[in-house]
């Protein structure tokens, strides 16, 4: 299957559909990392104020030596942030901390709190021209079936975990039914599986690494992905997965390897059966 470098969200914004994420990655460390994921070939950078890692998501920018109008920046607002009714200050605290006039992309981070009061608010600053699409992340299909009911302007992403043992395909499906571009965080399972024999034994039969493998399925199945890596070696790595294809019969043998079982031990509030009851509509 060809994949392309870019996708196009419903608002017709054409994104890359390989990112760079940040979480955990902090410090001098983070900023080096946007530098090296430049040279790699990244111009989508994915970070939160949760992450704490703004400031050097924006000393990166800088010293990256590519041009605002080629990258793509995302962040998120906390969903305490959406509690306390502090969204527009939030959204204007990282785009101080990020040193950028607008982001490309802002997502609610989790659907809990206030969600249709957030969603009006980044609708507003979308219409204003400070966000070039607004997007959600960690929705499962009854948060997005309500917001939907509610919602002026159709969220362009929902970012969620996924990954060959966990893949969400039913939430992955309604997305893509809906014209929400489905993203996946996590999308090497923490590094957790890269030694299944499967993934081993289709890495050898492309050349690839079992973490490429892992990539370009996502991307085959119509998954945008944003690997997380500070080292060198794996930035590089990672973006190398647009020089071949799976067949459909390889891809079948990866779908085969869902188990149903998060990577992350969600807190009490995280809890996808839970959740609703801490959201506000």
């Amino acid at each position: 299957m060809h994949v392309t470098k870019r996708v196009k969200l419903n608002n017709g914004l054409e994104i890359p559909c390989l990112g760079l994420g940040f979480w955990e990655s902090t410090g001098a460390q983070a900023a080096e990392a946007v530098r090296i994921g430049a040279e790699a070939g990244y111009r989508r950078f994915d970070t939160a104020m949760y992450y704490k890692n703004e400031k050097q998501i924006g000393e990166g920018i800088l010293r990256c030596n590519v041009p605002r109008e080629e990258l793509f920046v995302d962040t998120k607002l906390w969903y305490e942030d959406m509690r306390q009714g502090r969204q527009e200050e939030s959204f204007y605290k990282s785009l101080e901390d990020l040193g950028l006039d607008y982001v490309d992309v802002y997502f609610l981070h989790w659907p809990i709190g206030e969600v249709t009061a957030s969603w009006r608010v980044l609708e507003r600053l979308y219409e204003q021209g400070k966000i070039r699409a607004i997007a959600v992340s960690n929705f499962q299909k009854v948060h997005l079936e309500q917001l939907l009911l509610r919602a002026n302007v159709c969220p362009a992403i929902n970012q969620i975990e996924s990954n060959p043992m966990f893949q969400q395909n039913e939430l992955i499906e309604f997305c893509q039914d809906q014209g929400i571009t489905p993203e996946a965080w996590g999308p090497l399972g923490k590094g957790k599986d890269l030694s299944h024999p499967v993934l081993e034994e289709l890495g050898e039969k492309y050349g690839k690494s079992p973490a490429q493998i892992i990539l370009r399925w996502h991307l085959q199945r119509g998954v945008m992905a944003i690997p997380k890596s500070v080292h060198r070696e794996r930035i590089f790595e990672n973006f190398d997965v647009f020089d071949f294809a799976l067949s459909e019969g390889d891809m079948d043998q990866i779908g085969s390897l869902d188990t149903g079982v998060s990577k992350r031990v969600y807190a009490g509030e995280y809890r996808f059966h839970e959740i609703c009851e801490n959201t506000v509509y």
